[in-house]
């Protein structure tokens, strides 16, 4: 989980004549073939700087283009770099990439005239639930594919089409093997195992609207702190500092925020999209933060200030266990019904963190 792709060059809203009105949702990427296409990166001093980082300049890989805009916007204290694609024929700019130019120009910005800002963004996630090659893992009945799944394809870094390979090969191999299993278990059906599970109940079904919507508010301010605490703290360099302070302002944003949500009437077992996704990013995130810690060299994707030299004897991957846990937050404690006293043993053994 520590193998998280930084995409180099987003589109940097700071920088666009034209700021838009909304915030965006998700980042507009601005295309590596630009680069491949002769784009060249300048600092806002319109300087080049990427040769004085690698030797193929533009033309070096994702991981060490991102890395190197982040070091240029840290040492200068600046929001986004600049890439210029502006020296090459017009005609073939906007044949090329019309998308781009597009987008830009809805803001003000001609990109066959002006440099683009950008700026990384995060963009993909190697590691996640470790699956087989029909899509299973160790949990009965559960079939991953995408970015939720650890495949093995990626290794510590990615290259461009390999999404394709998971979130269509896999995809399409995990299909039949759980229509198979649920054929199965349909002719298997045990009351006595349903029952097991507490029934999920609607928001609005226990909560008022007023309290609902301020739910949702406080959530969504949530959100926003959680990703400015990714970002600052586990972002494109890393140090074991800066990693440990994420653990623990993670830790009392999540008790904050479960803290408010009960307070207010929230149940273990109500369901609400924004409520559930955000549940699941602090899992995620706290994941990620300990898969990073644990990894004491830089291999990839995970760039560590501590461990700056990659260790082939530390080759072997991050796989995180069930572990016990002396406190289970709300995104890491099971919500199944606990019938015997053995259930609940296992239960505090924490075995809800068994992602791998």
């Amino acid at each position: 989980m520590e193998f998280v792709q930084f995409h180099p060059t987003a589109l940097s809203d700071e920088g666009l004549p034209i700021k838009p009105k909304t915030r965006r949702e998700n980042a507009f990427l601005i295309t590596e073939a630009v680069r491949g296409d002769g784009g060249i990166l300048y600092n806002q001093s319109m300087e080049r700087f990427m040769p004085m980082y690698d030797d193929r300049s533009e033309l070096a890989p994702r991981d060490v283009v991102a890395r190197s805009i982040d070091d240029q916007l840290k040492k200068r204290g600046e929001k986004y770099v600049l890439l210029d694609i502006s020296h090459r024929p017009r005609d073939k700019v906007l044949a090329h990439f019309p998308n781009i130019a597009a987008e830009c120009l809805r803001y003000g910005l001609d990109i066959t005239r002006q440099p683009i800002p950008v700026v990384p963004a995060a963009h993909y996630m190697c590691g996640g639930v470790r699956a087989g090659l029909q899509g299973e893992t160790n949990v009965k009945g559960l079939y991953v594919a995408g970015e939720v799944a650890c495949t093995g394809l990626h290794g510590a870094n990615r290259l461009a089409s390999n999404s394709l390979l998971e979130a269509l090969v896999f995809a399409r191999r995990a299909v039949q093997p759980s229509i198979d299993l649920m054929v199965d278990a349909d002719g298997d059906a045990r009351p006595s195992l349903v029952a097991r599970w507490a029934r999920p109940t609607l928001p609005r079904s226990v909560l008022g609207d007023s309290v609902l919507s301020d739910i949702v508010g406080r959530t969504r301010q949530a959100r926003m702190e959680l990703q400015s605490v990714m970002w600052e703290y586990v972002g494109i360099v890393r140090s074991t500092g800066r990693l440990k302070q994420a653990e623990w302002r993670i830790g009392d944003l999540e008790s904050e925020w479960e803290e408010f949500l009960f307070r207010r009437g929230w149940k273990p077992t109500t369901v609400g999209v924004e409520v559930c996704e955000m549940r699941n990013l602090f899992c995620c995130a706290k994941l990620v933060v300990r898969s990073a810690l644990a990894r004491r060299e830089s291999r990839g994707l995970h760039f560590t200030e501590d461990f700056p030299y990659l260790e082939e004897s530390r080759r072997k991957p991050t796989v995180i266990f069930p572990a016990a846990v002396q406190e289970l937050t709300w995104s890491s404690k099971p919500l199944q019904r606990q019938l015997q006293a053995d259930d609940n043993a296992c239960s505090s053994s924490g075995w809800a963190l068994g992602i791998r």
